[in-house]
């Protein structure tokens, strides 16, 4: 079904539109900006710094960096028309964009990056309005392979924390800061219960910082110097309008740093939604759309000021598995303190006082979570033998580029190193392991017509054809009469007067699969869900009126699968056909 949620009761004290008390909002938004603030940090540090920047615009560049997540943030979890996911979503800058950024440095300063990350900015804009059209290819499969290849990204850094000790200290201490920070927020998760829950990440990294002052590893002496409110001298680079050769040659990759940072944005929010209910719902695509939306003109703001494309985390659904909260109210909270970050400096070395071990141990416990999360997302849309090579092949793959395992020397030098990023190069691998399924396919056959009751001849006659064409039985023709009928009267049944446009388009679209099918009706977009609909004849059936439960009911006997997906521009039900037993 593609449902975006398990069963009922999973824990989930507050969903998305539910309030929790402030305390509670800001500790959870102070909790989960910890992982972008250090990313917004670092991946400006290490772009910059090897393209030889001055200090002065490294710091810019990492307060603009700062303040855009922390803007980010609060428009990702407010949805306003087709800003806003609805979702808490952490975002942060894209660590793809590494090698490009400096690149670019090299070859023309701040104002070709500024250039470069605007015009990809523009493009993954221009995605967002038909995201509709790439739902095929940046399927849920290609989402969650992402998710579980982010924990393989992150993990070189995640190793290089635990050990990030001073000359000197005892060895004893890393171990003992990371195990403790681990023990207290497995302790607390697994065992507590009611707001306990709430404060378990927190409570690890006191626990962990507690158990590193006797070793020495809390660095108070530039806590004490930094300033409580300052702001960077501004560094604006313009832009460089000549585009030039350079502009040229490193647009592509920019280009391809677009994509990834899309399929990151998708990956978040379907990660966020799959956590955030207490009882199943379809995955909302309008969403996902939004998302990307926000995503693009986040890069578009930041690449404006002179910093780096942007892109999202997942570690938001890590939090909300652990702490059960799901409120929107969190993720402006988030916002709130990424953007005191950005003009506190005292704030900012409080949280990278933080010692090493203790930060890493933190963000492992969100990576394993993650990992779930993201095992469970490829769940929600079906699993069969396709699937499992898919998301096996480009797991793999991006596991030994990640590592340089399967041919260093070339992967190192093929696009400046770009596909030494695993979930990069895993990424590409899914996408490219679903178009080629996609070419294989049979070839389907298509009918356009008006959605309205005076259709439902046109579609009988362009089943039968197909039925007919691709040799299947009377049983079987006649069960794709009826998903046709049945499905046609529920479309018609989701509008409702005010959205119901003069005259809303339909496209249905029929293929063969093994010895089944699968029908696709495309139209504007409507109302309700159909999925959910479906889903509720399970749960609360007063939520369908009598008419509509018969179709509903006829049309989930007759399907083995029925997904809805609903954009702003169009509106998309799949339903899976199995030949009667015996035909």
């Amino acid at each position: 079904m593609g449902a975006a949620a398990g069963p009922a009761g999973r824990g989930i004290r507050f969903e998305p539109g539910e309030r929790p008390p402030l305390p509670v909002a800001a500790g959870l938004g102070l909790q989960i900006a910890v992982t972008p603030l250090f990313v917004a940090i670092l991946v400006p540090t290490v772009a910059f710094r090897a393209a030889g920047a001055d200090a002065g615009l490294l710091t810019w560049v990492v307060f603009v960096s700062v303040l855009v997540c922390g803007l980010t943030a609060a428009l990702q979890a407010v949805r306003f028309g087709r800003i806003g996911a609805g979702f808490i979503l952490a975002p942060s800058v894209s660590a793809a964009a590494i090698a490009v950024a400096t690149d670019a440095l090299r070859s023309g300063g701040p104002a070709l990056l500024a250039t470069l990350v605007v015009s990809a900015a523009l493009l993954q804009l221009l995605l967002s309005l038909r995201l509709s059209w790439l739902r095929r290819i940046l399927t849920p499969t290609v989402s969650a392979t992402v998710v579980l290849l982010i924990v393989v990204n992150v993990m070189p850094v995640i190793f290089g924390m635990l050990d990030d000790v001073p000359e000197g200290v005892s060895p004893a201490a890393a171990p003992l800061a990371a195990l403790t920070t681990v023990f207290v927020i497995a302790a607390i998760s697994l065992k507590g219960t009611g707001a306990w829950r709430l404060w378990a990440p927190i409570a690890g990294v006191v626990a962990g910082s507690l158990a590193a002052v006797p070793f020495g590893l809390y660095d108070t002496a530039q806590l004490a110097e930094a300033a409580w409110i300052a702001l960077p001298e501004p560094r604006w680079p313009g832009l460089d309008l000549t585009l030039g050769p350079a502009f040229w040659a490193l647009l592509p990759a920019f280009g391809f740093v677009t994509l990834v940072t899309t399929m990151q944005a998708i990956s978040g929010v379907l990660a966020s939604q799959n956590v955030s209910w207490r009882r199943r719902r379809a995955l909302d695509y309008r969403s996902v759309q939004n998302a990307v939306t926000t995503s693009g003109a986040s890069s578009l703001l930041a690449g404006l000021a002179g910093g780096i494309s942007m892109s999202s985390l997942s570690t938001g659904a890590s939090v909300i598995q652990i702490t059960g909260v799901a409120s929107r109210v969190v993720g402006i909270a988030m916002g709130a303190v990424l953007a005191a970050f950005a003009i506190m400096p005292k704030a900012l070395t409080l949280v990278l006082s933080v010692p090493g071990p203790v930060l890493g141990a933190y963000i492992a416990v969100l990576m394993a979570i993650l990992f779930a999360v993201g095992l469970k997302l490829l769940l929600t849309d079906g699993f069969d033998h396709r699937k499992g090579l898919i998301v096996g092949l480009s797991f793999w793959t991006g596991l030994g580029f990640q590592y340089d395992l399967i041919f260093p020397e070339l992967v190192r030098d093929f696009a400046g190193g770009l596909l030494t990023n695993g979930m990069t190069s895993g990424g590409i691998v899914a996408i490219l392991l679903t178009g080629f399924v996609l070419l294989t396919e049979s070839r389907p056959r298509r009918l356009r017509t008006d959605l309205d009751p005076a259709a439902g001849k046109a579609i009988q006659d362009f089943l039968a054809g197909f039925a007919s064409g691709n040799g299947f039985g009377k049983a079987m023709a006649d069960r794709l009469s009826a998903v046709g009928e049945e499905t046609l009267l529920t479309l018609l049944s989701t509008e409702t007067t005010d959205d119901r446009p003069a005259r809303r388009r339909l496209r249905v679209t029929a293929r063969r699969q093994g010895a089944g099918a699968i029908l696709e009706f495309m139209a504007a977009t409507g109302s309700e869900n159909l999925q959910d609909r479906v889903m509720a004849l399970g749960d609360r059936v007063d939520e369908v009126s009598a008419e509509q439960e018969v179709s509903l009911r006829l049309l989930r006997h007759l399907s083995s699968s029925v997904r809805h997906q609903q954009y702003h521009d169009a509106d998309i039900v799949t339903v899976t056909v199995e030949p009667p037993a015996g035909a």
